[in-house]
């Protein structure tokens, strides 16, 4: 009886989200999803969090970052990317840069010059963005290298990188164009941008990583394969779950060095509890069957010429947005405090 009771239950799990929910079978498995990160990992610091993240999840067994590529143009954001990925243990992930897209200054990039005596504090062996790979032939070669319907990007900034992908045609890395290939080895996209309801005393937001690059995200919304399930999250989520100071102050003691809680600090100083919206795209697209979060019924996301962006319910839409509810919220933040300031198994620092 017991036994048929759970099955029941799992049944109806998968009944509730179909599509979105595939990775259950490889959790199931004890295979890790493979992740491709695209970060505009420049101006706020939950990007770096959020590769910290990646990280512990991948110390964990739950994910294998594939690649890192970067939707805006800094000098030091590939060197740094790659200085927090050798402090994890992981230098020999690739990374890939735009050269086309919102230049944006940063506080806390300079981390990764930063020297103790004649040593970089945090090794690395990229020198310049302009050293990195672009980011289009990254995204192309990681896919083409990937088992069919396997990988989820997360994609945490501007769309100009799976904007210029959708672009792409057919070359020597793959004979398949930009929409082919992402629809033959990518099972699911989870999104943060937008903003799908009032906030802030206003009927509606303009958020950061629409109003930075309009047309890009115009043009992923517009083109990206109707089969291939969107999962967004909008700017209210990461609002509802900052992340709390005191971890900031304790968690990343077991180093005298940490790149996540220095960039922290550079940025948002040590009394604020910074909105973590990178993370929550992160945590549902490893952990998509966890309850952290609900979705939406099926729609289609629209961005208009201003940047506002809109949902318009349709059964068969490829697009739904995160819901979370209070109870969901304190999960969430006990979660992605854990695994941001989560040791890895060998750090790499001076």
């Amino acid at each position: 009886m017991f036994q048929r009771i759970v099955l029941l239950l799992l049944t109806f799990a998968m009944i509730d989200c179909p599509d979105v929910c595939a990775e259950s079978d490889d959790a199931l498995e004890g295979k890790p999803t493979p992740i491709i990160f695209d970060t505009d990992i420049t101006g706020d610091c939950d990007d770096v969090l959020a590769l910290a993240m990646l990280h512990a999840l991948q110390d964990r067994g739950e994910c294998e970052l594939k690649a890192v590529t970067i939707s805006k143009v800094n000098p030091l954001a590939a060197p740094f990317v790659d200085a927090v990925n050798t402090f994890y243990g992981r230098g020999d992930i690739p990374i890939g840069a735009t050269r086309d897209a919102q230049h944006r200054p940063s506080l806390y990039l300079k981390l990764c010059k930063t020297r103790d005596g004649d040593s970089l504090r945090y090794p690395h062996d990229l020198l310049s963005s302009k050293d990195a790979p672009e980011a289009v032939e990254v995204l192309r070669r990681t896919l083409a290298e990937a088992e069919d319907a396997s990988v989820v990007i997360i994609q945490v900034g501007l769309a100009a990188n799976l904007a210029d992908l959708l672009d792409s045609k057919a070359d020597a890395i793959s004979p398949l164009d930009g929409p082919a290939l992402l629809q033959q080895k990518c099972k699911l996209i989870s999104v943060m941008a937008g903003c799908f309801g009032p906030t802030l005393g206003k009927p509606r937001h303009d958020e950061a990583n629409v109003v930075n690059g309009i047309d890009a995200m115009r043009r992923f919304a517009d083109q990206s394969p109707d089969d291939i399930p969107v999962v967004w999250s909008d700017y209210r989520i990461g609002i509802a779950v900052p992340y709390p100071r005191e971890s900031i102050a304790r968690d990343f003691s077991y180093v005298p060095h940490h790149p996540v809680r220095e960039a922290y600090l550079l940025h948002s100083g040590p009394n604020h509890d910074r909105p973590t919206w990178d993370l929550t795209s992160v945590l549902f697209a490893v952990r998509p069957d966890d309850h952290y979060f609900d979705l939406s019924k099926p729609g289609r996301v629209v961005v208009d010429k201003e940047g506002f962006t809109e949902f318009h319910p349709d059964e068969n839409g490829r697009d739904r947005l995160m819901e979370m509810s209070a109870e969901q919220a304190i999960r969430v933040i006990e979660v992605q405090r854990a695994l941001s300031s989560q040791p890895p198994r060998q750090a790499v620092s001076r």
